[in-house]
């Protein structure tokens, strides 16, 4: 078998893997979390197909910043943390949620920056 016969086979098998793979999804958040995100955003911008591209952009922006277990966490820390009095004031006010909420802010601006 020549070279040239062998590498055309080699190429061909790895084709072949590759296309029987799943294909990877371009960020690690969950398909729901970024609907969700875009129908809040689409909600609070306008309902139109500007507003759809620009909410899109800005949730790309923010998994390119942080990651998935960041971003849920940093989203637990701010919907707890509205709960009235002591029993949200740990949401509010600890360490790792104000560095959380100060994470997710930073990438947040990130995108409006870019998208809006």
């Amino acid at each position: 078998m020549s070279i040239s016969k062998a590498l055309q086979l080699s190429l061909f098998a790895i084709a072949t893997i590759a296309y029987s793979l799943p294909a990877k999804s371009a960020t690690n958040y969950p398909t729901p979390a970024l609907a969700e995100y875009v129908y809040g955003c689409m909600k609070a911008n306008g309902e139109n197909r500007d507003s759809l591209q620009r909410c899109s952009c800005s949730i790309d922006v923010i998994a390119s910043v942080i990651s998935y277990d960041h971003y849920v966490a940093a989203e637990t820390y701010k919907s707890m943390g509205m709960v009235p009095g002591e029993n949200g004031a740990l949401f509010r006010e600890s360490a790792p949620a104000k560095t959380s909420i100060t994470e997710l802010k930073r990438a947040q601006a990130e995108a409006d920056i870019r998208c809006f």
